[in-house]
């Protein structure tokens, strides 16, 4: 027997799933084109030395590999897993996004505002909301080097989740720069400020205690982690601007005209999403955020759903990677919503789809003659021009759980099609 279950991380979706997948995708596409951005594919398959171009952090580790095929596959001289492979499928849609971009940037428009949904592959372990296939979606603007980029992102990605019907939500700011200046204020050794960020991105899950006790455990100096850990205390300013400064001038912007400006681009991304937002959610200057992608270079962000417990969406300014494949960097700038995570929550929320317009099923009875059916065809035809939803199915034994199941699917106008002529039609 053959198996009738998918392969392990990856899953079948039903009807009811794809019909509120569909809808999300709409309005994301909608949504998106009204700020202009272009929809784009890339290949699922990428080379194996894109993927493995050290941007990808822990990613890298979950590619799914792809054998060389015919000659180039030789099985018995292999010393490792590179002579075995050449190409992966995708772990995101940035590395791909910028191998498009690098191959095409004549042909595209400058900046380039770009819009990419399509499925990823992890060989992650699975768990709830995480597959080792899932659909990632993706805006970005390349070749815009100000602040316009990250506010316009923010705005049009909050824009889709108010649509969605989410409230109350948090987008957490900060500048991966503004991380090495703090770490350095704190006396931190600069080989070692990565494993300062991965600790100081547990202060939400751990509390100050936890994280000062794991830099403590690490080596770190206890004068080092008290100055740093004095700089996230706050106890009069709750606003994000406020809370910016105080940071900002606690690590030597006055002194560091580059901290300075970082602090002028993030007050600017603030104050302008703050003053033209649609959606109902509160942004946060986080300056423990770090994200995991090796390719930030800047500003960073990312959703926080109180109600999920986790990020549902993140990105980041990347204004090197594109160089990497031309010789000459370019600004570029994304933000990817966790649709995923998206549709788990519609779900559990009981989100209903709106529909758009009614939608009617003919009932037709077993051997009704032919010119009678093609008379039902034709109504059904006239219907659908108006913008109807017609459906047309077999007459079961059991018309009341038909109708049942039908209505559950959002059919509300049922009309019955008989083979006597007195029968002919009833509408209920």
């Amino acid at each position: 027997m053959l198996k009738k279950k998918p392969v392990t991380g990856m899953r079948d979706i039903l009807p009811d799933e794809m019909a509120l997948r569909v809808h999300c995708m709409q309005v994301i596409r909608d949504t998106y084109r009204r700020y202009g951005f272009t929809e784009m594919e890339t290949p699922v398959v990428e080379s194996l030395e894109n993927l493995q171009s050290r941007q990808g952090g822990d990613n890298e580790k979950l590619i799914f590999r792809i054998l060389k095929r015919g000659e180039k596959l030789r099985i018995d001289t292999a010393q490792s897993a590179d002579d075995l492979s050449d190409g992966g499928l995708r772990y995101d849609l940035t590395v791909p996004l910028v191998r498009y971009y690098a191959n095409h940037m004549n042909e595209l428009p400058s900046p380039f505002k770009s819009l990419q949904m399509g499925n990823v592959f992890r060989a992650d372990r699975p768990q709830k909301g995480r597959f080792r296939q899932f659909m990632q979606c993706d805006i970005d603007i390349l070749g815009e080097p100000s602040s316009i980029a990250e506010t316009e992102l923010i705005l049009a990605t909050t824009e889709v989740l108010g649509k969605l019907g989410f409230r109350d939500f948090q987008v957490r700011i900060s500048d991966r720069r503004l991380l090495h200046a703090m770490a350095s204020f704190c006396g931190f050794d600069e080989a070692r400020h990565g494993e300062v960020f991965i600790t100081l991105d547990k202060l939400d899950k751990i509390g100050e205690d936890g994280v000062r006790e794991e830099l403590l455990s690490q080596g770190f100096s206890s004068g080092s982690v008290d100055t740093c850990l004095a700089l996230f205390v706050s106890e009069d300013e709750t606003d994000a601007v406020s809370l910016l400064k105080r940071f900002c001038d606690a690590i030597g912007a006055d002194k560091d005209p580059e901290i300075a400006k970082i602090r002028d681009n993030l007050h600017s991304i603030l104050t302008g999403v703050d003053a033209s937002k649609e959606a109902d959610f509160m942004l946060v200057f986080d300056p423990t955020l770090v994200r995991g992608m090796g390719y930030y270079t800047g500003t960073i962000f990312e959703i926080m759903m109180p109600q999920f417990g986790a990020s549902c969406g993140g990105g980041g300014r990347y204004d090197r990677m594109i160089g990497m494949f031309t010789g000459q960097d370019v600004p570029a700038c994304g933000f990817s919503i966790g649709f995923e995570r998206i549709i788990l929550l519609l779900e559990e929320a009981g989100f209903r789809i709106p529909s758009p317009c009614a939608k009617k099923a003919f009932l037709i009875e077993k051997g009704i003659d032919r010119d009678a059916f093609t008379a039902i065809l034709r109504e059904a035809a006239a219907l659908r021009a108006q913008g109807e939803q017609i459906l047309i199915v077999r007459m079961h034994k059991n018309k009341k759980f038909q109708k049942e199941q039908l209505a559950a699917q959002g059919y509300n106008d049922f009309r019955e099609f008989f083979k006597e002529s007195d029968r002919s039609d009833r509408s209920f």
